[in-house]
Parts: C-alpha cells; structure tokens; sequence
C-alpha cells in the first residue's frame, strides 16, 4: 500500500520535468503537495521501498554535482530503485561518443528515469525526444534547474505558509544561474513578487521581460524582502572582469547582518549552494538557525526528488506520451 496519496501524482499529467517554464500553478502546487507528504515520511525515519521496486532510475551527470546528485540518489533508494550513477569521466564519453551515441546506449538498457545534468543548455529536452525513459533536468547550462526552484519553493511555503504574496529577494549572478531562472518562473507563476539584486554586469539580457522587478542597489532590493537567496558567485566571473575583487564583491553585493536587517524583521535566508563564505554570504548569517534555511533546502531535496520521481514514474512510458513540461 502506498504511504502517499495518488491525488497529486494525477495532477501533474507529464513524462518529463524539464524545466519550471510553462507549468501551471495547479501543477506546481500538485508536486509541492505530495513532496510534503514525503517531507514528513522522511522526519518520521521510515522509507517507501516499494515504489519503485524493479525500477531503474540512472544519474547522467556531465557536471560536478554533490548535492543534487546525492539527493536524487537517496530519493530513488528510499522509494526502492536500482540506482545506477554513471561516471562520465570514465565513460565512452570522455572517449569521444556523441549525447545522442549515450542516448542510443541508455535507451538500450531500457531504464526507466535519466535525471541528466550537462553543460550545455538543452541537452535534457534533447535526450527526451531520444529516449523512452522519464527525464528529469538536474541543471543544464544557463536555462533551467527546476528541482531546485521546486525544494526552494516547499522549504518557503513550510516556513511561511504560502508563496502568493510574498516578496522574495534573489542576489548576486544572475545572468548565470539556472537557479535563479527557475526560481524565477515558479515565483511569479506562484504570486510572489521577485526582486532580482546585482551589479548590471551579472544581469541577462532583456532581464525586464521576466517579470521581476530589477535592483542594482541591495538597500533598495532587499527592502520589504521576505525571502533573500543569495546565489553563488562562481570565481571565473572575478577573472573575466564581470565584478571587482572577491573581497570588493562582498562588499557592495554580499551577504551581512547589516544588510539582512534591511529586509523585514523576520526574513529568512537560502542559498542553493555550494556556499562561498566571505564572498556572498557571511557565515554569521549562514549559520544563524533563527534565520537560514540553508540546511532545510537540503533536506527538502531529498522530498522533492522523491515527488518527481514517484510522479514520472507512474506515467505512461515511451517517446509517444504527453509532452514534456
């Protein structure tokens, strides 16, 4: 007997989760739900290891991963899957084979999840059209990483109880990160207001067209903020000259009590990880369990994969399935 109800599985009707863009609130909403569900399992200390019993779930990682790909891990151990992680570096990859070559082999060993990861922007959404299993984007290039927005999203929601309507602050790199381009679509799809903070040089281009409200000062983003999510400043950007020194970053755009305490009183703090202390974060706030939900956004990784993966696998397997979200 399932430990979960099958009423949110039924309302997210797709094969694949490949980005957040283009889902509606009901579905959003039907993925959060069943993810709590799986939130509250996991407090309780017990697994639901017949799920996917005789399932074979295989992590596709072309990019480092610690986080995302340990959490996909335990999801599909903890519902019961035969979890396989390939390592691309020592793979035919790395010899030379082509993605569609690895999709022609996976789809051969006929597996029933691919969560992927890759560098470059539309690799999953290519392996979908290629292969028979559910797949599930880990993060590809600059476009999308639409677990995250999902984890982020369920640890705002158990903390403040809805999304409608709050003002979510989200700082540093945004031109680069496909966590901020998720969070960004499931936030205003969801009814917050989204400010995004930064130096005019880590902004995309057209960045007025997302519908966030854009700030190149932080006193004036994180006003109001219920929510501040610093996101990672990856070190390459201070080499190209896109920003200043790491010390002169954290000093207009990191991270402090200070400037924490120019959101509301009670805003909370989130970072996707992994941390740079002393760049855009400072560990005082980091570390504050009155105030960061670092650790927590961990945690609800776990549930939310479990959700996705429980979701996908209950829909109709092959190529000719409904088109991916």
């Amino acid at each position: 007997m399932n430990a979960v109800p099958p009423g949110p599985a039924a309302r997210f009707p797709f094969r694949h989760l490949l980005g957040i863009e283009g889902l509606h609130p009901p579905q959003i909403e039907a993925l959060l739900d069943l993810a709590e569900s799986y939130a509250l399992l996991n407090r309780s200390g017990k697994t639901q290891r017949d799920l996917l019993r005789g399932r074979t779930l295989i992590n596709l990682f072309f990019e480092d991963s610690t986080r995302t790909r340990m959490s996909f891990e335990l999801a599909g151990k903890r519902l019961g899957a035969d979890v396989l992680s390939m390592a691309v570096a020592t793979s035919s990859v790395n010899k030379g084979e082509t993605l569609l070559d690895t999709a022609a082999t996976l789809n051969a060993m006929n597996c029933d999840l691919l969560v992927v990861r890759h560098a470059a922007s539309g690799a999953p959404a290519l392996l979908a059209q290629k292969v028979d299993a559910a797949v599930i984007n880990a993060g590809d290039g600059t476009h999308e990483h639409p677990t995250q927005a999902l984890l982020d999203a369920l640890t705002i929601r158990r903390h403040k109880g809805r999304l409608a309507g709050l003002t979510v602050a989200i700082c540093g790199d945004i031109a680069h990160s496909r966590v901020a381009r998720s969070n960004i679509h499931l936030l205003i799809a969801m009814g917050s207001r989204v400010h995004l903070v930064g130096p005019p040089t880590l902004m995309p281009a057209a960045v007025d067209r997302l519908g966030a409200h854009v700030f190149h000062d932080m006193a004036q983003g994180l006003a109001g903020a219920d929510i501040v999510m610093m996101l990672r400043l990856q070190r390459e950007r201070t080499a190209r000259g896109l920003v200043p020194s790491a010390r002169e970053y954290f000093r207009f755009w990191g991270l402090d009590a200070a400037r924490l305490a120019l959101a509301r009183p009670d805003a909370l703090v989130m970072h996707p990880g992994p941390m740079n202390r002393g760049v855009e974060i400072d560990s005082q706030v980091a570390d504050d369990p009155a105030r960061s939900l670092i650790r927590e956004q961990v945690e609800m990784g776990v549930a939310v994969r479990m959700a996705v993966l429980d979701v996908l696998a209950r829909a109709p397997r092959g190529r000719r399935a409904k088109p991916a979200a």
